[in-house]
């Protein structure tokens, strides 16, 4: 087992650099980012979509960051306080690079109103078929890495997860996915030192499966995860144009476990995540949190982080 030592800050500080290199091209299609006049991402970069300063992170990382001072605050999972520091990031602009909330998606955002309206964490967040954007996925890091460092029994574990998920995606299909991004991080945070990352994952997901698998309410579902995330070996010789980068939950987590496993640094593996277009940031930051864990902060090249807005702040924040 590895030692797990500022394994929050090495997540996050991954989720960060990959939210804040694909912010200024999100939305752009694969082909408009070839066809840009500075060509694809090749490092951080400013304005663009959003109009922000080099190193300016959205959502994804604002919900993580509020996610763990939540955890920080109440020693562990409280959906009622998440929910309230959600409401303070939309409504007061805190866990922001500059003050102010943007790039909200709609889901979250009827969550947070919901919740505003009724006080109820159990039903703010959607339900039904349309609630499986990528919105839960997306901040879901600093809770795993939490419960596995907290060495959570496996079953409490899945239930938290998916508590925290519900929050604002209520569906089953972003419950298990969220469920196997947990199982991802407890085997990367629990590897053997001779491990390659795509066992780590591999194994991650083997497991998540064979858990969910247990019900049979859950085998519908879960065949969507499986039909390409089964093996990983396998999915690493699809080619870049049957891979969808969209927002949508499914999309999103097999988008960003295929530049990882069709990469060999995080580096690359980011930079492949932003080039495919679309849904940039997040996909960008799922694969840079699980990136962060497996190769650590050093290995983020220091000229982006160094360009990250408020890094010692954030530094100062995700340190156990």
């Amino acid at each position: 087992m590895m030692n797990n030592k500022n394994m929050m800050l090495n997540g996050m500080m991954g989720l960060v650099v990959g939210d804040a290199l694909g912010c200024p091209v999100q939305f752009l299609s694969r082909n408009e980012i070839k066809k840009r006049k500075r060509g694809p991402v090749t490092g951080m970069e400013g304005f663009g979509t959003f109009n922000m300063p080099p190193g300016t992170w959205t959502d994804d990382s604002s919900m993580s960051f509020a996610e763990l001072a939540s955890i920080k605050e109440k020693g562990g999972i409280d959906l009622d306080d998440m929910m309230k520091k959600f409401v303070q990031w939309n409504f007061d602009g805190a866990f922001t690079p500059f003050g102010q909330a943007f790039d909200q998606g709609m889901t979250c955002l009827q969550a947070i109103w919901n919740f505003c309206a009724r006080k109820d964490v159990t039903s703010c967040g959607k339900r039904g078929e349309y609630a499986n954007g990528n919105g839960a996925l997306m901040r879901i890091l600093p809770v795993c890495i939490h419960l596995v460092m907290q060495q959570t029994p496996t079953e409490e574990a899945v239930d938290q997860v998916r508590k925290v998920t519900a929050l604002t995606h209520n569906h089953l299909r972003s419950h298990i996915a969220s469920g196997l991004h947990f199982f991802m991080v407890k085997s990367i945070m629990n590897r053997e030192a001779n491990d390659s990352f795509m066992d780590c994952l591999q194994r991650g997901l083997d497991e998540g499966f064979a858990f969910f698998k247990k019900d049979v309410e859950n085998h519908k579902e879960l065949a969507l995860f499986e039909r390409r995330l089964a093996s990983l070996e396998a999915f690493a010789k699809v080619p870049e144009e049957e891979i969808k980068s969209t927002g949508y939950v499914l999309d999103t987590i097999e988008a960003a476990i295929w530049c990882l496993i069709t990469t060999e640094d995080i580096k690359t593996a980011l930079l492949k995540a932003v080039n495919l277009g679309d849904d940039t940031d997040t996909v960008a930051a799922i694969a840079g949190g699980l990136a962060g864990l497996f190769f650590g902060m050093d290995e983020i090249p220091a000229e982006w982080i160094k360009e990250i807005q408020k890094v010692d702040w954030i530094i100062d924040f995700c340190k156990e």
